[in-house]
């Protein structure tokens, strides 16, 4: 199981027996379940400077996600989720947890988006493979703690409003045409790079992943925000110079996370395998 900020394709979700339970978006007075939340509604409402903030999963949606793994059968369920430092959903799963009728494990995985979708995928095969809780928590562990995410932002500003900018806030007060590279480090964001101009930064982004890739087998997925006719041309790029990766995903990126990136942002997810 894991929480909508992995980035996860519904459809490979599903079919990989990986439960998802969907953090929450307050849009202006509007509070919902993320997933139910249109992509070009949030695009409009954050430029338009609407009122947009997130939150955990509702405690209930972790309980009942959890006993109805327990009436199917299962031994236990591990519950691997967004870092600690940027989102309260582990506190949230823990307390479900405690009333639930199977053991459940709940992991902080210090990371987001596809490092945390393919962590819960190695689960997913490790569990259906027969393995025990502790081999599976490990399957995803391996997978979490080597995934990189290199994200590429048109602004620092939803960061900062949101308070997720971590060690990037070293960027703030560059020049507008300074567009800001960013990455996961120790459970936060914080800076991987700049760039003049969005070209430039893009380009960059591209060169940092084939480079964190390197001779190893990679996994490689490439979120995006709505329509974006870049996702497609990164993703072929990346293919083009990555001779062994071994699966290339295009993913639509949660809301909850791309409400604190904005409007523009866009994802590269490079996960040994």
């Amino acid at each position: 199981m894991t929480d909508s900020s992995a980035c996860l394709p519904p459809q490979l979700a599903t079919t990989s027996g990986v439960a998802v339970v969907q953090l929450q978006l307050q849009v202006g007075d509007r509070f919902d379940e993320e997933a139910w939340v249109a992509p070009e509604d949030l695009i409009k409402a954050m430029q338009a400077g609407s009122t947009v903030s997130t939150a955990p999963p509702d405690p209930g949606a972790f309980f009942w996600t959890y006993q109805d793994a327990a009436a199917q059968g299962v031994d236990a369920v591990v519950s691997l989720h967004i870092s600690e430092k940027m989102s309260q959903t582990c506190e949230v799963a823990r307390q479900a947890a405690a009333q639930c009728s199977v053991p459940v494990h709940v992991v902080d995985t210090s990371s987001i988006s596809m490092s945390l979708g393919y962590a819960a995928l190695a689960a997913a095969q490790a569990a259906a493979a027969g393995w025990d809780v502790r081999q599976v928590i490990a399957a995803a562990q391996r997978r979490y703690s080597t995934g990189t995410e290199l994200i590429y932002v048109d602004t620092l500003e939803y960061l900062r409003k949101g308070g997720r900018i971590g060690a990037a806030q070293a960027l703030l007060g560059t020049a507008l045409s300074m567009k800001p590279l960013l990455t996961i480090k120790n459970g936060q964001v914080a800076p991987s790079g700049r760039a003049m101009g969005t070209e430039r930064a893009i380009k960059k982004l591209v060169d940092a992943a084939v480079k964190r890739a390197g001779s190893e087998q990679v996994d490689v997925a490439v979120q995006h925000y709505g329509p974006d006719a870049r996702a497609e041309t990164l993703l072929a790029t990346l293919k083009s110079r990555m001779p062994r990766g071994r699966n290339f995903v295009l993913t639509q990126a949660s809301s909850a996370v791309f409400a604190h990136l904005g409007p523009g942002a866009i994802g590269v997810t490079v996960s040994p395998v």
